[in-house]
């Protein structure tokens, strides 16, 4: 994650038409057209580090809730939601700008199992099937824990949350501090480019 944290806080719906961009991509093993703009996290292209998350993230779970944190344009939404018609995909930002695009995205692709949305717009009480998140860890690490502990312990019983974090954004301190302060079971899945893949468990009660 390269770009600036100011995409973070634009909270500003998708810029005029004639500010937007198109990105032609892949997601979920399908060539797509989606719609970006400036004022959120990597507009002009796949990120690498999602790139890698996507690459080492198993099969979601075919129903109930999933949860992207920070879905910017969408990425890990519309894959979420195109390997799992039959579940609801919750894709949270604290932007306007993001949300308004991954509707925009989803719709485009004939999603609709996408609800994009703000934190607080979301359930309280929902458990998730599965979380994947590139999470904003530049935010700062104490914004970032505060994230990551309001959503990782809605994991449902049994069920996992995949991370990519950067090496040098102190993925091995989050990994850490996920297994001693969140006490929820996590590992290392995969390491690429600098980027680690973590798996967070929720596991089942005796």
């Amino acid at each position: 994650m390269t770009e600036p944290t100011s995409h973070y806080f634009t909270d500003a719906p998708a810029a005029p038409s004639g500010e937007r961009r198109q990105v032609h991509t892949e997601l979920a093993g399908r060539e797509v057209t989606v719609e970006t703009a400036g004022g959120i996290f990597s507009p002009g292209r796949l990120d690498r580090a999602t790139a890698i998350l996507l690459d080492a993230v198993p099969e979601p779970p075919s129903a109930g809730d999933l949860l992207d944190i920070g879905c910017g344009w969408g990425p890990v939404a519309l894959t979420l939601a195109m390997r799992s018609p039959g579940a609801t995909v919750w894709a949270v930002d604290v932007t306007e700008r993001a949300l308004d695009l991954t509707r925009r995205n989803a719709a485009s692709l004939g999603l609709d199992n996408v609800r994009a949305v703000r934190p607080e717009e979301v359930p309280a009480a929902l458990p998730f099937a599965a979380i994947w998140s590139n999470p904003p860890i530049r935010i700062g690490k104490p914004a970032a824990q505060d994230l990551l502990r309001t959503w990782l312990p809605r994991l449902a019983t049994g069920a996992d949350a995949h991370l990519v974090i950067g090496k040098n954004l102190g993925a091995d301190t989050f990994h850490r501090w996920m297994t001693t302060e969140l006490d929820l079971p996590t590992e290392r899945v995969s390491t690429s480019k600098g980027f680690r893949v973590l798996r967070v468990s929720r596991p089942t009660v005796d």
